[in-house]
């Protein structure tokens, strides 16, 4: 998995060779893959709506319609709100079957890559805020969402951000945590108690990935950055500190605990590494999400209400101008824009 670096060309849009139309949608370029599907930017011939297009995939499907999809669906059709992406409807067309999302001009991976439009330190807070609001509210209907990270969080030119992709999202139970598997959430953005092994886990490890995407916010880049599940334990080491049991009394007793033992003590050093972006109020609610101890964990709804977004200045402001940057920035167009820059360097 790689990042954009600040990519100051404007991506450019990756349109289908002849126009393709589905049903009532001509599609006007890809904008992403999911985790079951391609993703294209679209227009209603009748209405001019604009949409994002899934397609399932069904090549690997012999016994009917994919398992994974059809929960995806029911998940979202059980979602209202602000901060969730929002599907319109079902179509089916030349025996393909597309779910039909309103659409969202960006993504954070694609649109933190850019270098034209500055966003302060209230935007910031903005996104980060918004996105614990979804999360609140998936949380309180029963929702983990299990794959947070920068590509699956969209933002439109109002500034409006919303969790999307639940291709990997569950109903969980909320007075007994439930067995899953611990092979959930892109390695940079899983907690660690996933990467010890546990199978009985609940919304807290969204929470995790919600601290990882903060700091990514400020400082640009993913800051756990891990080759594999070893590897990855040992870069949250060495900025967070080993674990102690004293911290974290469940540690001992997971899976891979023996496993994997850090082999010596390391310091804590957040703080040190993060205070050039955050003010001491958001270092505060950063440690807090990125708790060890999952039952120490905070949750969204207590994090929403935590002194950075209440009391600190500057206030949480959505930038509402994002339409004067050129272009449009997902992952999957900045990561073309890489390869281009990468072959014209080489040619």
């Amino acid at each position: 998995m790689s990042h954009p670096e600040h990519d100051t060309a404007t991506p450019s849009m990756t349109r289908p060779p002849t126009p393709v139309r589905y049903g009532v949608y001509d599609c006007l370029n890809q904008v992403g893959e999911g985790t079951f599907g391609q993703v294209w930017k679209a227009r209603n011939t009748s209405s001019g709506t604009v949409v994002a297009l899934k397609k399932i995939r069904m090549e690997a499907e012999r016994d009917g319609f994919p398992v994974t999809a059809m929960r995806e669906i029911k998940l979202l059709q059980s979602l209202r709100h602000e901060n969730i992406v929002c599907l319109y409807e079902m179509m089916v067309s030349n025996g393909s079957v597309f779910m039909v999302f309103e659409y969202m001009d960006h993504d954070m991976t694609g649109i933190l890559s850019q270098t034209q439009y500055t966003f302060t330190d209230a935007h910031l807070k903005s996104f980060c805020q918004q996105m614990l609001a979804g999360l609140a509210y998936l949380h309180r209907k029963g929702v983990i969402h299990r794959d947070i990270k920068g590509s699956n969080i969209l933002i439109n030119n109002a500034g409006v951000l919303k969790l999307g992709d639940f291709g990997l999202a569950r109903f969980y139970q909320k007075r007994r945590k439930s067995d899953y598997t611990n092979r959930v959430i892109t390695l940079w953005y899983r907690p660690p108690e996933l990467l010890l092994g546990t199978t009985v886990y609940g919304p807290e490890v969204d929470m995790w990935s919600a601290g990882c995407i903060m700091l990514e916010l400020f400082t640009k880049k993913p800051v756990f950055q891990g080759n594999d599940e070893i590897h990855q334990l040992d870069v949250i080491y060495r900025i967070l500190g080993t674990p102690v049991v004293e911290q974290w009394p469940g540690m001992t007793s997971l899976p891979w605990y023996e496993l994997v033992k850090p082999k010596e003590l390391i310091p804590n050093h957040f703080r040190q590494l993060f205070e050039k972006w955050l003010s001491p109020a958001g270092l505060d609610l950063a440690e807090r999400l990125l708790t060890y101890d999952p039952a120490k964990r905070v949750t969204a709804l207590e994090a929403l209400e935590a002194p950075y977004f209440q009391e600190e200045q500057p206030r949480p402001s959505a930038p509402t101008n994002l339409h004067t940057m050129k272009g449009e920035w997902h992952e999957l167009e900045a990561k073309r824009e890489r390869a281009r820059k990468r072959r014209r360097v080489e040619g």
